[in-house]
């Protein structure tokens, strides 16, 4: 029987989230401070994935032993190849075999794709698996913008955006609780006669009503939009998106150093005194480590891969997002959405 056919809910629940203890920059200290922390103050069962002895203190989480690590300048497809006793694959393997209910890593990005793809194996009809980020809203008043592919595919056919287009709204229904989510296109302009001949060709198939009964097809949007809440998922190829989220990550990063370099200056003390308290939740709302990381969609199980960087925080979360994803049954809806009649019944 399939994964993505197998009971859902208070079952699965039960099982426990591997963690792959090895991997980030921050290796093993943060990872496993939320694995504990996430045990602790969120009662969620964890599994440790990584090489005995080297793990630090683990507060008696429970491990699986993997003797090799895949470095964050490894090739992702040769690593998962010639380390198949890595943290990466064993974590996989963990869900593949119904040890876990969900991995996290915040290790080689590329790594963790492959190793998911090649142990969890590929949803019937899903033509790629697409990696879903959400790009959080300041203000709080609306759920972040899912944007995919973030990087999976760096070159993708009309059909593969039709179909990311239906996994994200998936994801953004499941993560979110958005019962129809709005889904658009990134492209160079709102027209529909702007963009590449891929995001054209895409655009007409969506607006015919490819996407299905499950979202709300709205167009075309730019890059400029997606602080505004506009729409709730924005689809594009991996080469594409993994440029936007660059960038916007870069963006911040800058703006928030120009901004703590102005603030720290004698002369304006007492006006920052005055901002900062009202500019701290909205740092809040930016920080990606709230997200708990992005989500490969498309593979058969859930995998949540978080930042290169992230500290027990984010780590948290991540297993937070994998834990609830899983129980909520998304993996089973993606397979569901990716072999639906687009045609409303």
């Amino acid at each position: 029987m399939a994964r993505h056919d197998r009971p859902e809910g208070a079952a699965l629940a039960a099982l426990p989230v591997a963690v792959d203890a090895m991997g980030g920059d921050r290796a093993p200290g943060e990872i496993v401070g939320g694995a504990r922390r996430a045990r602790d103050e969120r009662g969620i069962d964890v599994v440790l994935v990584g090489r005995p002895g080297d793990m630090g203190d683990t507060g008696g989480l429970p491990e699986i032993h993997a003797g090799e690590v895949i470095g964050m300048d490894d090739d992702p497809a040769q690593g998962v190849r010639r380390k198949k006793d890595s943290s990466l694959v064993r974590a996989a393997e963990a869900v593949r075999d119904g040890r876990a209910l969900a991995m996290v890593s915040a290790g080689n990005t590329g790594a963790a794709m492959a190793s998911a793809l090649l142990r969890m194996g590929r949803l019937p009809g899903v033509i790629r698996p697409a990696i879903a980020t959400p790009i959080p809203n300041p203000g709080g008043d609306r759920p972040p913008t899912v944007l995919l592919d973030s990087g999976a595919n760096a070159e993708c056919t009309p059909q593969m955006l039709v179909q990311f287009a239906r996994m994200g709204a998936v994801f953004a229904r499941c993560r979110y609780g958005t019962a129809r989510p709005h889904v658009a296109l990134l492209s160079i302009g709102e027209e529909k006669s702007k963009g590449t001949p891929l995001v054209k060709e895409a655009h007409a198939m969506l607006a015919s009503g490819a996407g299905g009964p499950g979202l709300e097809f709205t167009g075309n949007v730019e890059g400029r939009d997606f602080f505004h809440g506009v729409v709730d998922v924005v689809v594009t190829d991996g080469f594409t998106g993994n440029v936007a989220l660059k960038t916007m990550e870069g963006s911040m990063g800058f703006l928030v150093a120009a901004l703590g370099a102005v603030l720290a200056r004698d002369d304006v003390r007492e006006a920052a005194e005055k901002i900062l308290p009202h500019l701290l939740p909205l740092a809040g709302a930016l920080d990606p480590e709230g997200t708990g990381g992005a989500m490969l969609l498309g593979v058969d199980g859930v995998c949540v891969i978080s930042h290169g960087s992230s500290s027990a925080t984010a780590v948290v979360n991540a297993i937070t997002v994998a834990h609830d994803l899983a129980v909520s049954g998304l993996v089973r809806d993606v397979a569901a959405a990716v072999t639906a009649d687009p045609t409303p019944a």
